[in-house]
């Protein structure tokens, strides 16, 4: 079984998903009607607005067409590493993962996915930002990987791959 593993984004004051959520969740459903994942799990606890990431992206996914059978919620984390290690509980035992996240954030995802146990992959849809936005997203991606990657020894240490 292959589980497409969405990483949380923010959610707007209306409780929609944020163009970053909605681009993440439509490129996991996409690999679900092509047949690379069999099931897609959303994750992301409240943010600053309105309901939980997790919730806000599972219900875009059954909007779309995606059986609620097929379609798992994390809805507690409040970074990548959380993301990572609470949706690993409700992943089934032995599933492959494919990180769904923008390009610019799947190194330091896989990373910790890595770290955490999770035998993962990673697919990132094609990005809608212009050149100096997503030189800002590098630059903090690049600033995030230490800390990430520490949570994440730290959280596998504690808890065991």
């Amino acid at each position: 079984m292959i589980v497409a593993l969405v990483l949380g984004a923010a959610v707007r004051a209306d409780g929609t998903p944020s163009p970053t959520l909605d681009l993440r969740l439509r490129h996991a459903v996409d690999l679900w009607r092509k047949g690379r994942v069999q099931m897609i799990c959303t994750t992301g606890g409240p943010g600053r607005h309105g309901p939980p990431e997790g919730a806000v992206a599972r219900d875009l996914a059954l909007s779309l067409g995606v059986p609620a059978a097929v379609v798992l919620a994390e809805m507690r984390s409040t970074n990548t590493v959380q993301n990572l290690a609470f949706a690993r509980a409700l992943i089934p035992p032995r599933a492959s993962v494919i990180l769904v996240s923008n390009r610019w954030h799947l190194p330091r995802a896989l990373a910790a996915a890595r770290l955490l146990g999770l035998s993962a992959t990673a697919s990132g849809p094609v990005g809608r930002q212009t050149p100096g936005a997503a030189a800002a997203a590098i630059l903090r991606e690049t600033a995030a990987t230490p800390l990430s990657l520490w949570r994440a020894f730290r959280w596998a240490r504690r808890s065991g791959p």
